[in-house]
């Protein structure tokens, strides 16, 4: 089955109960969770912001298909209270997005995998680089720490430690 990596990130209500949820739903609805990065505070990234995001990424196997998944991942979203509008960059209550899916290069009009800016995100770097450091994004072909270690985002990204 294939593997996934899917990151998530939330900046609205309870940050961590909002990861927490979708982290549930994920497990129930795509696949078994093998893996999670620690989570991580980081910067709101193209947009300003009051609040920063918790952001943490999963590695799934999952017997669905690339287009199934992100079905899921949008009827996750709207469970978990995202309203979608038209700006790329908001707020949100949780955001999740297909990073990798196996070694597969996807373009479609619903569709691009491997993320198409995952090497300009530091908040996707980092928690992937714990993850998964020696993965070859198959596009790029470069490792991911290298990826982590050129990249030019300035944005700030630690570890969360949460005060519960």
């Amino acid at each position: 089955m294939p593997d996934i990596y899917l990151i998530l990130g939330s900046n609205l209500g309870d940050r961590m109960k909002n990861l927490r949820k979708a982290t549930e739903l994920i497990s129930k609805n795509i696949g078994k969770i093998i893996n999670k990065s620690s989570v991580y505070e980081t910067e709101p990234w193209g947009f300003n912001h009051r609040i920063n995001f918790l952001n943490q990424v999963l590695k799934v196997i999952t017997s669905l298909k690339p287009e199934e998944v992100l079905e899921v991942i949008i009827k996750i979203e709207k469970l978990s209270g995202r309203k979608r509008n038209n700006s790329i960059y908001a707020a949100r209550v949780i955001d999740i997005d297909i990073l990798f899916y196996n070694n597969k290069v996807i373009k479609s009009d619903k569709l691009i995998i491997p993320h198409p800016k995952i090497q300009e995100r530091m908040f996707v770097l980092v928690p992937m680089a714990e993850l998964q450091p020696d993965l070859i994004h198959p596009e790029l072909q470069v490792p991911i720490s290298q990826l982590k270690n050129e990249c030019r985002d300035t944005k700030w990204v630690r570890e969360y430690k949460s005060k519960n």
